[in-house]
């Protein structure tokens, strides 16, 4: 039985789907044929996709969702019109059934097999879901309880629980399904998970949502062989895809107490996302011998009340002590800031500044404005009625909608801008000046640098060109 993987995600620069190579080998190691049709380097989609279904039946044509939209309070910029059109385009292509999944797929599913009309859905881990969506298929069985799956009975669509699986049955990934030399030339970084999903429930994330509330941990051997693999192919610059990479702590040690042992580690130069807490010197120095040499910190804000609110499990303190331990160990360190959630005053704003302009990190990414997915504690303040002002966007269910605490709305950006000053290791979203934009969306700059041979995450590719 034969299964489409259709890869939606056409920004710049270019970001490998890791997702649909671990579905591929997933199922190809379960003795099925899965093929891929990537449209990110299809200028043409619609007649890739005509070349892709000719003279082929497909059980089922899975699409993956990888980002709803560019989750900038300035911009605004929804890609799901886009790819509303390639699933639309499908539906005359072929018989099988129209299966939606991916990450952003995942953050409001409800919502966008409305808008689209597919036939089903997989929220969060896709691999187990779908291979037993195929083989419920094979037997003519019926699957429309197949856990993971959210399909239409009556006219509700129905969400089967997931079925927990405390690590991450992937088999050895090769990571050769999709181009991914041309990834890493043309969008300088390769992705890898060794988890996923958040047990933190902070008010305004969708990560809970989108891959689970239970943390599933990849074997360290498993990860180790795909970066082997991934070295094969000469892509030494890696990015953590997982919610938080020292989540839980000990087994972001084993990982990189792997990676020493293993050696690979003087060949590698790879960037992660953690929280501030927990996190020790002991793990930063793992991490710098293992071969990390930076890491986005999801600071949110260095005001002690605004961390309770935004139910972050940290301090300002905590926020200190780990860009020290980074530093100390040589590790670039970015702080990424929220501004503007219910409660946020100017005091709050300028004792977070002060805080990270001491803490000695490197770069310090600011957004402004607080994205509402659906299902968070937020969102659901707003649509109770409890926020009833601060709220832009949303006028159809599928636009961006963002919460800006009223009291601060009218110069929120200019208290910014002020207190900012010339001060070069801050990223600012300000829509008055795009020159401070730093929304990664084709990034013009960015992509320049990439071409001119930068690797790296993105934040650090934009350090190094600044200085």
């Amino acid at each position: 039985m034969h299964i489409a993987l259709i890869n939606t995600n056409r920004i710049t620069p270019p970001i490998a789907p890791i997702g649909i190579e671990y579905l591929a080998e997933t199922l190809t190691y379960a003795g099925y044929e899965p093929n891929i049709l990537d449209l990110c380097w299809e200028e043409n989609w619609q007649g890739a996709m005509d070349r892709f279904f000719q003279g082929n039946e497909y059980a089922i044509a899975g699409f993956t969702i990888r980002n709803t939209d560019d989750c900038v309070f300035s911009t605004r910029h929804s890609f799901l019109s886009d790819i509303f059109e390639m699933i639309d385009y499908a539906k005359g292509l072929t018989n099988g059934l129209i299966v939606l999944g991916g990450v952003g797929f995942s953050t409001m599913p409800d919502l966008i097999l409305d808008a689209c009309g597919a036939d089903a859905g997989v929220t969060g881990s896709g691999e187990h879901a779908l291979l037993e969506l195929l083989q419920r298929l094979e037997t003519n069985a019926e699957w429309g309880d197949v856990p993971g799956v959210i399909c239409r009975h009556g006219k509700d669509w129905v969400r089967n629980p997931p079925r927990f699986i405390s690590g991450i049955g992937l088999p050895p990934m090769q990571r050769n399904r999709v181009d991914n030399r041309r990834y890493f030339r043309e969008g300088g970084q390769a992705g890898i998970e060794t988890k996923r999903g958040c047990s933190w429930e902070c008010t305004y994330c969708c990560e809970p949502l989108a891959k689970g509330l239970q943390v599933c941990t990849r074997q360290p051997h498993g990860v180790i062989t795909e970066l082997r693999n991934l070295l094969e192919q000469e892509i030494d610059h890696i990015h953590t895809c997982d919610s938080e990479f020292n989540i839980p702590i000990l087994h972001a040690e084993q990982i990189c107490e792997e990676i020493v042992r293993s050696g690979i580690g003087e060949r590698l130069r790879w960037y992660a996302y953690c929280t501030p807490a927990p996190f020790t010197r002991h793990l930063a120095r793992l991490m710098r011998r293992a071969g990390c040499v930076g890491i986005n910190f999801g600071a949110d804000s260095g005001d002690e009340t605004m961390l309770q609110r935004l139910r972050r499990r940290y301090t300002p303190e905590h926020i200190l002590n780990t860009v020290r331990y980074c530093r100390e160990e040589g590790i670039v360190v970015m702080l990424d800031l929220l501004f503007g959630a219910p409660g946020e005053s100017s005091e709050s704003i300028r004792k977070t500044l002060d805080l990270v302009r001491t803490s000695g990190a490197e770069r310090i990414g600011v957004s402004t404005g607080v994205r509402l997915w659906p299902g968070t504690d937020m969102a659901t303040l707003v649509q109770n009625g409890a926020l009833r002002t601060g709220v832009s966007g949303g006028k159809t269910p599928l636009e961006p909608q963002y919460f800006l605490e009223p009291a601060l709305s009218s110069d929120i950006f200019d208290l910014i801008d002020r207190l900012i000053g010339d001060d070069e290791r801050f990223f600012f979203f300000n829509p008055e000046d795009r020159k401070k934009n730093y929304n990664y969306d084709n990034n013009e700059v960015l992509m320049g640098a990439i071409a001119a041979g930068q690797r790296g995450a993105y934040w650090d590719i934009l350090r190094r060109i600044a200085g």
